[in-house]
């Protein structure tokens, strides 16, 4: 493929091949007359494992919005990615938090609140005299 060497490195960190990415060229919608009816600038690239799609017809020019449309592909790629290790993060963190000893004080405390709403559920008890 002719794509700039940029974005085939940007491709190649993310581990996508290309023979993974289906690529279309379309014709486009929206104003524009007779030009826009009669050629294919629009490019649709299509990521087959993750579906993710792009589509792109900012540009008159075919190659323009090709490298446009690879360059949106690599940047969803990218937030996809970092999203899932946020994730990944995140779940990490709480299951730690969950699972940490709890300090002398947090276990005092803790006591003290049971008890404390043990005597209040106490004090809404029938007595057997009355």
């Amino acid at each position: 493929m002719d794509l700039p060497p940029v974005l085939l490195e940007r491709l190649r960190v993310l581990g996508v091949a290309l023979g993974d990415v289906e690529e279309r060229f379309v014709r486009g919608s929206g104003p524009g007359g007779q030009k826009i009816n009669k050629t294919s600038s629009t490019v649709v690239l299509r990521h087959r494992p993750t579906g993710i799609e792009v589509r792109c017809q900012q540009e008159r020019s075919q190659a323009a919005n090709r490298a446009t449309a690879w360059a949106e592909l690599c940047r969803r790629l990218e937030e996809r990615r970092r999203l899932a290790a946020a994730q990944i993060r995140t779940d990490r963190e709480l299951a730690r938090r969950q699972t940490r000893q709890k300090s002398r004080t947090q276990k005092a405390r803790t006591l003290a609140d049971k008890r404390h709403h043990a005597g209040r559920k106490a004090s809404r008890r029938q007595r057997p005299d009355e």
